[in-house]
Formats: structure tokens, C-alpha cells, sequence
């Protein structure tokens, strides 16, 4: 039997990040992976969606184009952009896979299974590792009384290779996923009904912010909160109920979310105990409660799927894995939807403060006569940013505005460097941009602070931010 220091159960984001990592310490690791090579996110997830989000809202773009004076007509092939998003899409896989020639021969192309906390079956051999990292990813949800309409239903790793896209669809999920897809289809001139299970689109949970955000997005598709059912098939076409209504669609996009790869894994061999399919695990070291050598990340734990936290857990068990348990702090969260408006949240949601009852203020800025927002024809938009009312201290936000992606950054950077609200307000603002309908929010709740600082620079006798 082949000894390991570590083996790697995994080759996407999460596996190939801790995979670095291992490296720095010892060559005797092995990674493990039967499936496609290329990682979750450039294949099927965020790289590709955001080439055909690119392209439908530069094609969305020719409504506002009269108005300035640009005149002329255009004309979309959805054959050719589907074969455009595609290129793209190879492109980023390959750049994922052009390391892979240094370490080619650390890679298995089998499928691992425990037989126990050390010892790992491929098929047709056994080998023992020291410490074991599990990095398998997710798959996407088809509920079991869908599946016989497989015909006609496309899952978010299936969606990309569509040749021609149908001319009517029903998304069904309103997360981050469902909601870029719908309103990109839409625009491309897809016949699109939409719908989910409640008003958190985007992960969204504040009130006013939720109705706004679907009042808006609804004027470009019908959207509809409350669920929705397969019925059957009708002249070949797939009968969706939602709102108490019946559609008959071409193709159905189930986005309803994804489940953990955990069960080919046999984890039952490791005699710990299992919480929904999940084993406990440790969230500043994600070692498993109960088997200290084996660790839990990126999609598979169900924690923060998106790319940068399963880069940033991958990091931390491949050090883990090599150098000890050490305990790493989490950076702020970071969600962004890269519907038109963007839709962001940063940092605690407001749902999450309200019930933990944190005596905390909201700063609120509208972009509805926002300078730059007018300039850029973009004129919708809302953001609301918590802070704690004692301290100024930003507890989190929620937007929906116009280049939401770039102001959800920099309040996650103050956030990250502990800035108050007094303290961000300090930062340099340049007029006119987008980024000043942050300052409005921000000075909307310095202004319901208990000890606001009286003004926003710095005088001489002031003591630096730290």
C-alpha cells in the first residue's frame, strides 16, 4: 500500500488551492479526481454566465442608445453568442488547467472512497495518507418528482452547452444563479418566467430592499415569489404552475441550488456522526470534529460557495494539512449578483443583525437621481448599509445599484480594516461617480449615530486611522 503525507479528494478551487500549499512542505502528497478538470467556477459557474450577462446587457444596451443620439438597429444570433460564451468559457479552463503539467504526476483520475480516517480505496488499489482533504464540490438539485421530465429540464451544468437557446423558458430559483440566467435570457430575447421560493433573490433580506429589488427586475420578466410546480407536458412543451397561473415552456433552468459530493465517499466507514449528510467540522481550521486529519471545503461543506472562500478554506487545510492546526479568521463576507442593477451583500445580514438584537442604524441612499447613475442611464437603485448605533462600527449592507459589484468591495475593505462609519467618511470621494451615493449612505448614518464625530477630515491633532 502506496503511503501519503496527504492526499487532496478534489481538483477545483478549493483542492488546487490547498494542493499549492502542501507543495511549499512536501512532494509526498497525491490530488484525486475523476471528473472534469477545470474547476466549478470556470466551467459552468461564474466565468460563463458572466460572458453571456456581458453580452445581454451590451445588447439590452441598445434601448437607451436613441436617447443619446446613436442611432441605427441591431440584430442578435443567440447561436453565435452561445458559441462565443463557450470559447470564453475554454479559455479559462485552460488557463485553470496550465499548471497541471508541473504536478501531472501527483494527479489520480479515480474516484476515492474511505475505508477508514487513513485509508482510502481507488477501485483497483489502497493507499494511506497522513491527513486527508476533501474538496469535492457540489451538484445541482433536481427534486425526484422533477426527474421525468429530464427532457426538458437544464441544470446550471448543462445550461452552457446548449447549441440554441429555446424561445421560451422557465427559471425556477431566484438565488444568484436563477436570477443572472433569467434576466441575461431575457434580454437576449428569451421568452423568461421566473420564479422561487420567497423575496430573498440574491440573498437580499432587507424588507423595502426585497420589494424594490423585485418591483424593478419585474419590469423586464415576470417574476413570482411563491414556488413554483411541474404539471406535465402539452404538445411537447413543459406545463409549469407559479402564482396560480400555468405556462407552457420549451425548457425549464432548475436552480434551486446544489447539494454537497459527499456520498460515493463512504464517510460512514469513519464512525463519526453526520448531520444532513454533513460530519462537523471546525470553521477556523476545517478539521473535522471528530477526525482531526481530515478536512472539509470549498462547495462540498455548504458554507460560502463562491469562489474566493473556497480558494481561502483550500489555503487554509493545505496549510493545516502540513503544518498544523493553526486558527484563521474569515474574511468579511462578499456575495455579489451580477444582475443589472448588481445586487450585493456584505458582511452581516440585515436579518442576521435584526435578530440578534444589536441596537444598530441604517444608512439608506436612493440612486434615483444619483449624478453619475443619470449620466450613465442607469438611474435605479437602493442601498442600505448597518452600523452599530454605539460604536459606528459597520455591521453590514445590502445594495442593488448600478456598479454595485465595485461598492460592495470597498465597504467589505472597511469592513476587513475595521473602519467605523466616522472613519470611512474620512475617504477621499471623487465627483461625479457612483461611489458618492456611498458617502450619502454612509452620512445618513453617521447622522443617527449616538457620538457622531463632528467633521469628516482630519484635523492636525487627530490621531491616524490605525
Amino acid at each position: 500500500m502506496k503511503r501519503y503525507d496527504v492526499a487532496i479528494i478534489g481538483a477545483g478551487t478549493a483542492g488546487l488551492t490547498a494542493r499549492r500549499e502542501v507543495a511549499k512542505k512536501t512532494d509526498n502528497y497525491v490530488v484525486i479526481d475523476d471528473g472534469p478538470l477545470g474547476t466549478t467556477c470556470a466551467r459552468v459557474g461564474c466565468m460563463p454566465s458572466k460572458v453571456l450577462i456581458q453580452t445581454a446587457n451590451d445588447f439590452h444596451r441598445r434601448h437607451s442608445l436613441e436617447e443619446q443620439g446613436i442611432l441605427g438597429s441591431l440584430e442578435i444570433n443567440r447561436s453565435e453568442t452561445m458559441n462565443h460564451v463557450r470559447k470564453l468559457r475554454d479559455r479559462f479552463v485552460r488557463g485553470v488547467k496550465s499548471s497541471l503539467p508541473e504536478w501531472k504526476d501527483k494527479l489520480i483520475r479515480k474516484r476515492a472512497r474511505f475505508i477508514d480516517k487513513n485509508t482510502l480505496d481507488l477501485g483497483d488499489e489502497k493507499i494511506h495518507a497522513e491527513k486527508i482533504i476533501i474538496a469535492t464540490g457540489s451538484s445541482p438539485i433536481i427534486p425526484a418528482s422533477w426527474k421525468e421530465f429530464s427532457d426538458h429540464i437544464v441544470t446550471t451544468d448543462q445550461f452552457f452547452e446548449l447549441n440554441e437557446l429555446p424561445e421560451t423558458i422557465a427559471v425556477i430559483g431566484l438565488g444568484v444563479i436563477g436570477i443572472e440566467l433569467g434576466q441575461a435570457l431575457n434580454r437576449l430575447g428569451v421568452n423568461v418566467v421566473a420564479a422561487g421560493l420567497g423575496k430573498e433573490i440574491g440573498g437580499v433580506t432587507e424588507p423595502e430592499l426585497q420589494d424594490y429589488i423585485i418591483d424593478k427586475l419585474s419590469e423586464e420578466m415576470p417574476i413570482y415569489t411563491d414556488g413554483a410546480e411541474l404539471k406535465g407536458l402539452e404538445n411537447d412543451k413543459l406545463k409549469v404552475e407559479v402564482g396560480g397561473k400555468t405556462f407552457l415552456v420549451d425548457k425549464a433552468i432548475v436552480a434551486v441550488g446544489r447539494s454537497p459530493n459527499l456520498r460515493s465517499l463512504n464517510l460512514e466507514n469513519l464512525n463519526i456522526k453526520l448531520e444532513n449528510s454533513l460530519p462537523s467540522f471546525s470553521r477556523s481550521t476545517f478539521a473535522l470534529t471528530e477526525a482531526q486529519n481530515i478536512f472539509l471545503v470549498g462547495d462540498v461543506n455548504s458554507e460560502r460557495p463562491i469562489l474566493h472562500e473556497s480558494a481561502d478554506e483550500g489555503f487554509i487545510a493545505g496549510h493545516n494539512a502540513v503544518n498544523g492546526n493553526d486558527c484563521f479568521k474569515k474574511r468579511p463576507s462578499l456575495g455579489i449578483t451580477f444582475a443589472d442593477p448588481n445586487i450585493a451583500v456584505i458582511g452581516s445580514r440585515y436579518k442576521d443583525i435584526k435578530d440578534s438584537n444589536i441596537h444598530f442604524v441604517t444608512g439608506f441612499v436612493s440612486f434615483e437621481g444619483q449624478g453619475r447613475s443619470i449620466v450613465k442611464l442607469k438611474e435605479i437603485g437602493m442601498l442600505k448599509l448597518f452600523a452599530n448605533r454605539k460604536s459606528g462600527e459597520i455591521l453590514g449592507a445590502e445594495l442593488f445599484a448600478p456598479d454595485g459589484e465595485h461598492l460592495a468591495h470597498l465597504i467589505a475593505w472597511g469592513m476587513a480594516m475595521k473602519l467605523t462609519v466616522d472613519e470611512m467618511l474620512t475617504m477621499p470621494f471623487y465627483h461625479p461617480v457612483v461611489e458618492e451615493g456611498l458617502r450619502t449612505a454612509l452620512r445618513d448614518a453617521k447622522s443617527k449615530l449616538e457620538n457622531p464625530k463632528e467633521y469628516e477630515l482630519f484635523q492636525c491633532s487627530d490621531t491616524p486611522i490605525r
